[in-house]
């Protein structure tokens, strides 16, 4: 038996009689010989080697490939267990949250212990999500591959030796990762998507029950299927203990001041938390409790492609130093590789989304702990390629609550086929497709921190200046700097600032460092200030239409509502 695993039942479909429950199952299952329990990290690299998972590069590292249909999530075969008594917590209408019926998602459990039965080699790896100790979960990975064991170890953290005062200590959850398997489209018709890219029923599940703390990985070998669906289940349990979860990164000053910075893709999140004066507690998933921030992962999970040794040489050095290769342990996915086991970061032939797995501590400006007290400075960051916000504006509680619900940045031309005109990108709390619960959780437990603990949120616009994008330029990496540090050494508290009537931000009408103030106002930067009027107007109607379609029935605070732009 299985501590602490649920005990559940469910129905064989083609006799209607119960099966032993699942506990019995999984512990028959991890008494077999051929299972591996918490392997060493040597074993696990060693393991992938002589298996054919990886190859070793000239660095060490570990190089692999995937299947084409698993160089990234899939997001249509990512599937939440819909039950009747825990359905009202998860917002359906966002079009990440699909709904999987109890007894498709006990077929896939059922097809995913029959293959491991058949397994010659199967590794279970003990881990927690979770820095602080209080609220760690316990997770048990159990996986026919000895890369997905390595991939846990170096994305989740080492079980805590005060584990028992978790929460989660007697509600653990358990994965299944069969990477390489695929489901019968036979079995499924009817029951999974049709996925045209095979023309039939998906072979394919990432599945979550929050209810039961199971979930499978089956038939995606991209390692991000495995770390999100993680940081899914942390964004669903954790609320309903009192503690907000946060797609961010954060870091800590000198003095032990605590910073967080949300944005999405292209935004300048890794970038900028990757500060000299400051240790980086982690690059992707926080947590807000009421002894601060703590960091749910143990490493990092790097884009590679173009990755530049002098502009990040921290992410650099971490992936590719030298090492014995059973030292080492990066797992590098789907870059271009060499005869000679060197790197092309700059191919994308196969995938743009080349990425890297490694341990936090091969970065040197680290905290260990990767935890930290409540945060006295927030940090929502956007690459607006319209150029018509301002490059730094205070938010108050209202309109910070307004812009997390948004989740604002531009998806740019080139970035995507198609996309030939920048083009206005919404995802919720920055993070859409891993924040299954109602909306108003989160927004509500932000505003509500943000009073208790007397935190300052900064909306910081990394995208254009003067103009938009194919006219003007990016703003100057180097300014983005100074107006972040301001914020984040608290010199901009005091600083005058007027509300932007269209966007309702707060603009500070100067900044330590910014020796041009006029830069500070967007509209000051272009020549033709009808042209901005004209952008700025179309922009905020695209905000309105957006939350009156995301959140126009989901009970947001009238005073929230407010502060949308166009409203």
């Amino acid at each position: 038996m299985i501590p602490g695993l649920l005990l559940v039942s469910y129905r064989q479909e083609n006799k209607g009689r119960y099966k032993m429950d699942l506990a019995e199952q999984v512990g028959k299952l991890l008494k077999r010989s051929v299972v591996v329990n918490n392997p060493t990290r040597k074993d696990m690299i060693e393991k992938a080697v002589r298996n054919k998972e990886a190859m070793i590069a000239a660095c060490g590292a570990l190089a692999c490939w995937t299947p084409a249909e698993s160089t990234g999530r899939s997001p249509k075969d990512t599937l939440i267990v819909k039950r009747r008594e825990s359905e009202g917590n998860i917002d359906w209408d966002s079009p990440n949250n699909i709904p999987i019926d109890e007894q498709t998602f006990d077929m896939v459990l059922e097809d995913a212990l029959a293959s491991l039965e058949k397994k010659e080699k199967i590794y279970a790896t003990d881990r927690v999500l979770g820095a602080d100790s209080s609220y760690a979960l316990p997770v048990k990975t159990i996986t026919d591959q000895g890369l997905t064991a390595l991939f846990t170890d170096n994305m989740f953290r080492p079980v805590p030796e005060d584990v028992s005062r978790s929460i989660f200590y007697n509600r653990p959850f358990t994965m299944f990762v069969l990477p390489y398997d695929k489901l019968d489209p036979v079995r499924y018709n009817g029951r999974l998507r049709i996925d045209p890219r095979i023309g039939g029923t998906s072979t394919m599940v990432i599945g979550m029950d929050f209810d039961r703390r199971i979930g499978i990985v089956y038939g995606s070998a991209y390692g991000g299927s495995v770390k999100k669906l993680m940081f899914t289940v942390m964004n669903y349990l954790l609320p309903a203990e009192g503690i907000l979860p946060l797609h961010c990164s954060a870091n800590e000053g000198k003095n032990g001041d605590t910073a967080l910075l949300l944005g999405l893709s292209g935004t300048g999140k890794t970038t900028l938390s990757a500060d000299p004066r400051r240790a980086l507690l982690g690059d992707d998933e926080h947590s807000w409790g009421k002894e601060g921030i703590a960091n749910f992962e143990n490493g990092c999970y790097a884009k590679l492609i173009d990755l530049d040794p002098e502009k990040e040489p921290e992410i650099h050095n971490a992936v590719m130093h030298k090492d014995d290769y059973r030292e080492h342990g990066a797992i590098i996915e789907n870059a271009m590789v060499y005869p000679d086991g060197t790197f092309d970061l700059h191919d994308d032939r196969f995938t743009p989304n080349s990425r890297a797995s490694y341990p936090l501590r091969y970065l040197s400006n680290v905290k260990r702990s990767s935890k930290g007290a409540c945060p006295k400075t927030i940090l929502f960051l956007t690459a607006d390629a319209n150029g018509v916000l301002p490059p730094i504006s205070k938010l108050t509680r209202e309109q910070a609550m307004l812009w997390f619900l948004m989740g604002y940045t531009s998806k740019l031309a080139g970035t995507e086929t198609g996309i030939v005109e920048p083009k206005t990108t919404f995802s919720r709390f920055f993070g859409e497709p891993f924040m299954p619960r109602n909306p108003d959780v989160y927004a509500g437990m932000l505003g509500e921190r943000m009073e208790r603990y007397v935190t300052s949120v900064y909306l910081v616009n990394t995208g254009w200046s003067g103009g938009p994008y194919g006219v003007s330029k990016r703003m100057d990496i180097n300014l983005t700097r100074a107006m972040v540090h301001a914020a984040l050494s608290l010199e901009l508290e005091d600083v005058e600032c007027i509300e932007d009537k269209t966007f309702h931000v707060l603009v500070p009408q100067t900044c330590p460092g910014i020796p041009s103030p006029e830069i500070l106002n967007p509209r000051n930067t272009w020549e033709d200030k009808q042209a901005y009027d004209e952008r700025a107007s179309k922009l905020a109607s695209e905000f309105a239409k957006h939350f009156d379609k995301a959140y126009g029935n989901k009970g947001i605070d009238p005073a929230v509502i407010a502060q949308c732009p166009g409203k």
